[in-house]
């Protein structure tokens, strides 16, 4: 993932900082804005009693799938939290997808342990990377050693997100996002739903 030459526009744009930094936020904030030239997904907390306990994966095009959950069992865990790989894929995996076929800019929320766990996931950011498609998202900020290989391409442009910095990167984001060529708008009614069956054949093929 280090071509030697580091292009004018960078190809993905990736915000970092500690939780709470308002990463999310910031992403939210600007996803209107694209007016429906992007696809991809965000994560949101689920809560219960005011208390966090778990997260959901919602796409760009208003599908909601289960990220994590305190009380749902599955050999892939982070901190107190199982992981449900299967919905990552189904869910938040395809939307990534759908969006490169169409030609749109990818949205991810984030690039993060969870997700990380997900083979399919991974290839997909890396497909994204190394084809023609732009993305935009969030990554962590602690130490992972594939996080980390990201962080350092030289096709990534990697901006730190602070309370203080916040209104100074969403400038930064937006120019990024109003320089990019080629964006084609989201596919909707008929032409949406035969890509989403397309999408849906090829995936159940590489199962096979």
């Amino acid at each position: 993932m280090n071509p030697d030459r580091k292009p004018s526009l960078p190809r993905v744009f990736l915000l970092t900082g500690p939780p709470g930094s308002g990463k999310t936020t910031l992403l939210q904030e600007i996803i209107p804005q694209l007016g429906g030239r992007a696809g991809g997904f965000y994560t949101t907390e689920l809560r219960e009693q005011g208390r966090r306990v778990g997260f959901e994966i919602v796409t760009l095009e208003g599908e909601r799938g289960l990220l994590a959950h305190v009380r749902f069992a599955s050999p892939h865990r982070v901190g107190h939290y199982g992981v449900d790989l299967g919905s990552l894929e189904r869910v938040g995996v395809s939307a990534l997808r759908r969006a490169m076929w169409a030609g749109q800019l990818l949205v991810v929320d984030e690039i993060g342990k969870m997700e990380l766990g997900s083979a399919a996931f991974r290839e997909t950011v890396l497909n994204a990377l190394n084809g023609e498609a732009w993305l935009l998202g969030t990554i962590l900020q602690a130490p992972h050693p594939w996080a980390d290989d990201l962080k350092r391409d030289r096709r990534v442009q990697l901006l730190r997100v602070t309370r203080g910095a916040w209104q100074g990167v969403r400038q930064e984001v937006v120019a990024w996002v109003n320089a990019l060529p080629g964006l084609r708008p989201r596919l909707t009614g008929t032409k949406g739903k035969l890509l989403r069956a397309l999408m849906a054949e090829k995936a159940k093929d590489r199962e096979l």
